[in-house]
């Protein structure tokens, strides 16, 4: 079972910490980067750390980054190398993005969608497995751009 890591800036809380709760009692070792209270934060500073975290160990870790809409933390971790963070807020997205890119964090949004939905998206999420074949040609093009583009 990989770890998983995550993070949160202040309006993503209280989702984290309901999702860090159900990832606890299936079995999942976290590591939670932050933040730790309400205090109005920087969510790049979170997505940073947990994207720095995954891409240490790409085949043990994943991560799930969680702000007011998901799409801060997206766009900051997916700047970091190794990173592909996948902004979702169906179940099918969740699916897809797993089969089909591979993508090694799940950012979610607690405005957008309820704690319900979002722990539904987190267990198919982490469930799925990336079909590999034409779809592993795909991501490989990705990882290659980030190796010249250093």
């Amino acid at each position: 079972m990989v770890t998983v890591v995550i993070g949160s800036d202040h309006a993503g809380l209280h989702m984290k910490e309901f999702i860090k709760e159900k990832l606890h009692g299936a079995g999942y070792m976290i590591i939670d980067k932050g933040t730790y209270d309400e205090k109005s934060v920087d969510a790049g500073v979170y997505a940073i750390a947990v994207g720095k975290d995954v891409a240490s160990d790409p085949i043990g870790k994943k991560g799930i980054l969680i702000c007011g809409t998901g799409i801060g933390m997206s766009i900051n971790a997916n700047k970091v190398n190794g990173i592909r963070a996948a902004l979702v807020s169906d179940l099918f997205s969740a699916k897809m993005t797993r089969a089909h890119n591979d993508a090694n964090i799940l950012c979610m949004g607690a405005r957008v969608i309820a704690e319900s939905m979002a722990w539904e998206i987190t267990k198919i999420w982490l469930t799925t497995e990336f079909l590999g074949g034409k779809y592993a040609k795909r991501v490989e093009s990705t990882i290659e751009y980030e190796r010249i583009r250093k």
